[in-house]
């Protein structure tokens, strides 16, 4: 049965035993297989190509069935021909698949893509640049602002009287409202590399210079007699604040970052002494703590602008 139809046989085979065309699941030629099971009693009028053995005896339908039906009905597909295809058919159908395969790999991956991109990324990144364009442009127009007013007063001086109005001279560099200059120290302080190495608690966090460091600190230089003062450049003056806004300080509405360099001009060595170790042991030794060690320098002249001003929208001259 095996054998190629060309070959000769060695036994004759029935016509109702033999290889029938190939064919898919479910085609019309699965109905060309009978059933050839022995018939009973009650179909013995039944009309069959090859004469069948009647018998009530199971013992001799068993004998019946093993000599004359050895397939087992459920290998009746064994006696159907292979189907043979073309190999231009073949090798279509594996493009196919191969395309279809490419094709779910790419939608897959695009869609893999999609979910792994985090929307608020870009929204930080849109901030961030808006922060930076609108600091810059603070920055030129506090620029602007300060030629402005050196300008306008060096015309007051060419209209008004001859003498200078030392009064308002005084009140402008207090205010900050003008370039000033003059002796004084430079204060540096950084946030540490790591938490202290000397920490007995496992659960300590790393400190950090803050606004309240930098704000101690200013208040120990106004005290000592400090005339001006600037935090990495710029002026404090009196509507310039030092805040914290999430992780960045604040000087007025420009952040800074570490290190920290603020300017005093003033007795340069009653400033350093007020703001030393030997004044300040307690604050140096917390900041010794945690790895910050501040450096006091004496300088014989500093120079600091002016300090940004805002706009009056309900003050009044009295008077």
């Amino acid at each position: 049965m095996g054998a190629d139809m060309d070959d000769p046989v060695s036994l004759p085979v029935d016509s109702d035993r033999g290889l029938l065309h190939s064919r898919v699941v479910f085609s019309r030629d699965s109905r060309r297989l009978g059933s050839h099971h022995v018939l009973g009693p009650d179909a013995a009028d039944v009309a069959s190509p090859i004469p069948r053995r009647h018998a009530n005896d199971y013992s001799l339908r068993l004998i019946d069935d093993l000599t004359n039906r050895p397939v087992d009905p459920l290998f009746l597909d064994a006696r159907l021909m292979p189907r043979r295809r073309s190999t231009l058919r073949t090798w279509m159908t594996r493009a196919l698949v191969v395309v279809i395969c490419i094709a779910v790999g790419f939608v897959g991956s695009a869609f893999v893509r999609v979910l792994n991109t985090d929307p608020r990324k870009q929204i930080r990144a849109s901030l961030a640049k808006e922060l930076e364009q609108q600091t810059t442009s603070l920055d030129a127009l506090n620029s602007e602002v300060s030629s402005l007013r050196g300008r306008v007063d060096a015309q007051s001086k060419k209209i008004g009287a001859s003498q200078d109005d030392s009064v308002l001279s005084h009140d402008e560099m207090v205010n900050g409202a003008v370039e000033v200059a003059g002796e004084g120290i430079i204060l540096t302080l950084a946030d540490p590399l790591a938490a202290s190495s000397d920490s007995t608690s496992s659960t300590s966090r790393l400190r950090i210079v803050t606004d309240a460091d930098l704000q101690t600190l200013v208040s120990i230089l106004w005290q000592a007699g400090a005339e001006a003062i600037a935090v990495n450049g710029h002026r404090l003056g009196v509507q310039t604040s030092i805040r914290t806004a999430g992780q960045t300080i604040l000087i007025g509405a420009n952040g800074i970052d570490s290190p920290y360099r603020i300017q005093a001009i003033g007795n340069r060595t009653t400033l350093a002494k007020a703001v030393g170790s030997d004044e300040q042991k307690e604050l140096y030794s917390t900041f010794a703590q945690a790895g910050i060690y501040p450096h006091v320098d004496k300088s014989s002249s500093i120079t600091l602008e002016a300090a940004a001003s805002g706009e009056l929208s309900y003050a009044r001259k009295d008077g």
